[in-house]
């Protein structure tokens, strides 16, 4: 008589999607089926915020001027200086000139990926790409690797958040997938103008219809649950219960709600950040890390203010060809925002005590091509550059200074020749993350090191 199968039940994969269904449909009320676990977040847990701005902001117009370069270099805007002597910004960089003693400038990170996809990837890996085109990671996303280590913290909001445009929260928009980590290591994603009245963030609401059938659902989760039981060496289906506890934890009481709600701040401070995206957005990455996130992305592209149209001879995101639009007309439009959201940004951060847990990081894939070109007659710009490009970085650092210097004409480094996985390395560092002795199992089984090289930038501390 042949053996008899068991019934195997649904796969975990099933039960978690099966689950996250519910809980996405669940009501508003006092969790009852699952007890939270003691919060183990405290006010001294290193976190990072991530500005990250696509398409490539040009350094030579930024953080990198070169007044003496001929005009076909230095392009149309002049430096003025910092309150820190011997550092110059530009001209369209007034309230950041003003703050340059609480935050540091990298100006040496070079790569070799000059398309917008090879870059992302590039630089959000630390490693190569196989291919030097399109968004899908071979490798994971540093902010995954990271949120892998670091999920075992607990806190009123998910531990690692991206926060994108409506529209733009493809997890491979922007190279931020966690490859052979898995989804579970993906960002908790919320898109939308946070300067929008109407502004809500997804899947911390829920439908008031199913709240009646809370109890239900949850029952069916139970039962379920019920092939998983038995030996479970590896940990699995215990992931599984924690992950959906903390999930239906997040949708059914109000702390993460609050985190996110930006009408609790004070209207004085949100106008000072700016009432549009980017400075929202940065208001928002302050609120998430008080509230105990390890790991807030804010993607900064299009800055037009809600209700506002594009502006003729501009570009939604910093790719700031000629073809686009006209580099000086479009970048001296996006620093007006940019300025007064991270110089807001920075001044928070060390007036709420922050900068000595948080290190904030502010940089795009690569820099733009150093002699202006002019793709369309009479409309200047600049074209991908991924051998030199200027960071910011504030906060849990040494400040006040600039790391590394470009050539005369911003073309490549001159000094102190960096990497992004040096960028890298000093985050790690900063979380208290050992990246030289840990590795994760790729899709073969081969461990694979954090970071393939890199080192900490030791000027920053």
């Amino acid at each position: 008589m042949p053996a008899r199968l068991a019934c195997p039940g649904p796969s975990r994969r099933d039960v978690l999607r099966f689950g996250s269904v519910a809980l996405a449909s669940a009501a508003a009320a006092p969790a009852t089926a699952y007890k939270a676990e003691a919060n183990d977040h405290t006010t001294n847990d290193p976190a990072v915020i991530f500005v990250w701005l696509p398409g490539g902001p040009p350094h030579q117009d930024t953080f990198d001027l070169k007044p003496d370069a001929p005009e076909e270099y230095r392009g149309a805007y002049r430096p003025i200086r910092t309150n820190v002597p011997g550092i110059d910004v530009c001209e369209h960089l007034p309230q950041l000139a003003r703050v340059a003693d609480k935050y540091a400038l990298i100006r040496s990170v070079a790569h070799r990926f000059a398309d917008h996809g090879g870059g992302h990837k590039r630089f959000l890996t630390g490693r190569d790409p196989l291919q030097p085109t399109g968004f899908v990671n071979d490798t994971p996303m540093v902010g995954s690797m990271a949120a892998e280590l670091l999920k075992h913290k607990r806190a009123a909001v998910p531990n690692y958040i991206n926060g994108v445009d409506g529209g733009r929260q493809g997890i491979d928009t922007f190279s931020f997938g966690s490859a052979y980590l898995g989804p579970q290591s993906h960002p908790f994603t919320f898109f939308g103008d946070p300067a929008d009245p109407k502004f809500g963030v997804q899947n911390l609401t829920i439908r008031d219809d199913v709240a009646p059938r809370l109890a239900d659902r949850l029952a069916m989760l139970s039962a379920l649950d019920r092939p998983l039981t038995g030996p479970d060496p590896s940990g699995n289906a215990a992931a599984i219960d924690s992950n959906r506890g903390r999930a239906l934890e997040l949708v059914t009481t109000t702390a993460a709600r609050n985190a996110f709600d930006l009408t609790r701040e004070d209207p004085r401070v949100r106008e000072r950040y700016g009432m549009h995206r980017y400075g929202q957005r940065a208001l928002l990455a302050r609120r998430l890390v008080e509230h105990g996130a390890s790991w807030v992305t804010m993607v900064m592209e299009n800055a037009t203010p809600p209700g506002g149209e594009m502006l003729p001879d501009h570009t939604y995101n910093w790719d700031s060809h000629s073809v686009n639009c006209h580099i000086f007309e479009d970048t001296k439009y996006k620093l007006g925002f940019f300025d007064r959201a991270i110089s807001a940004l920075v001044e928070d951060l060390y007036a709420r005590g922050l900068d000595r847990r948080v290190l904030l990081v502010v940089t795009g894939e690569f820099g733009r091509s150093p002699r202006v070109e002019y793709g369309k007659p009479g409309r200047p710009g600049r074209d991908h550059w991924p051998q030199a490009q200027s960071i910011l970085v504030s906060g849990a650092c040494r400040t006040g200074l600039v790391v590394g210097s470009t050539t005369a004409r911003a073309e490549t480094p001159k000094d102190r020749p960096l990497t992004p996985n040096d960028l890298w390395a000093t985050v790690f560092k900063h979380l208290d993350i050992d990246y030289h002795r840990t590795a994760f199992l790729d899709g073969t089984g081969r461990p694979m090191p954090m970071l393939p090289f890199g080192d900490p930038i030791a000027e920053l501390g």
